[in-house]
């Protein structure tokens, strides 16, 4: 066979080799049909809390108060007299110094009318700026547990021993011995305690608890309701009220006031009600500092 045909039968060969072989057959997948993400997102419509409404505290004038805490506490103070003999005005008369007439922050705070610090207590406290920033003060669940530790304070502290054996309505030698055994680093605080104590008659009280005098006429609820409702340009007489005493606080002539008011004499009655001259009331200023001291 010659080189001709062998090469023809070789390319024919190739040919159908070439023609009857396999393939590879690549398939594409199908394409998936894109979702389009729908996010939906709830809105929380916030509404605006509304904020209570805080009324005014009303500030009464500081006679008032101290009128209203008489009312208040005058039967506990004559309780702890006769308890441990301690005169009820001078009881009366420190509560209403130290706690301003019951309105101080301490008072407030902790139902401690007599600015005791904690020294030895166990109880509940609360912090207070006084001689030194948030000093330690104590406290108590009710003002009247506040005039019990009062009384067991003095009670049982050797340093105020000689109070006791001074005559029991001595408020002028308890007011001065108070200062003396270290109650109070104030040097006026004798003449505060004994102001306060003229000035409202609390040694009634003391009288009250000796028996020498029977109850009199004292503050009731509804004279301090009635003072209460006092207007500009009035004055409701008080107990121990007299002409010249209203036309000094009112910066008037005795004849003025009498003349504004049709008197013929100077006689005038508890509750009764006098024309000060419209526009000229001046109310007088009185001691409202709040004496905390160390004890």
């Amino acid at each position: 066979m010659n080189l001709r045909a062998i090469f023809l039968i070789l390319s024919v060969s190739t040919i159908l080799f070439s023609c009857g072989g396999s393939k590879k057959v690549v398939k594409t997948a199908p394409k998936k049909p894109t979702r389009t993400r729908v996010i939906t997102r709830s809105v929380k419509k916030v509404t605006p809390e509304k904020k209570e409404e805080t009324k005014p505290k009303v500030v009464r004038p500081y006679k008032e108060r101290v009128q209203y805490y008489i009312y208040e506490y005058a039967s506990i103070a004559k309780n702890e007299m006769q308890e441990y003999g301690i005169p009820a005005s001078i009881t009366l008369a420190q509560g209403i110094l130290e706690s301003g007439a019951g309105a101080g922050d301490l008072t407030q705070r902790a139902n401690n009318h007599f600015g005791i610090k904690c020294h030895d207590w166990t109880g509940e406290r609360v912090y207070h700026d006084d001689d030194r920033a948030q000093e330690c003060f104590r406290k108590y669940d009710e003002a009247k547990t506040s005039f019990r530790d009062h009384s067991l304070f003095l009670a049982n502290r050797k340093r105020y021993a000689g109070l006791f054996t001074l005559k029991k309505d001595d408020y002028k030698g308890w007011a001065k011995g108070l200062r003396k055994a270290g109650y109070a680093t104030d040097v006026k605080y004798p003449t505060k305690l004994i102001s306060i104590i003229e000035r409202y008659q609390l040694y009634k009280y003391d009288d009250e608890v000796l028996g020498k005098s029977t109850p009199t006429k004292v503050i009731t609820e509804e004279t301090v309701t009635t003072k209460i409702k006092q207007k500009p340009g009035q004055h409701i007489v008080e107990e121990g009220d007299t002409l010249y005493s209203i036309s000094r606080r009112y910066k008037l002539k005795v004849t003025d006031l009498k003349k504004y008011n049709s008197l013929t004499d100077n006689n005038i009655r508890v509750g009764q009600v006098l024309k000060t001259k419209a526009g000229t009331s001046q109310q007088k200023t009185e001691e409202t500092e709040e004496d905390t001291n160390e004890f």
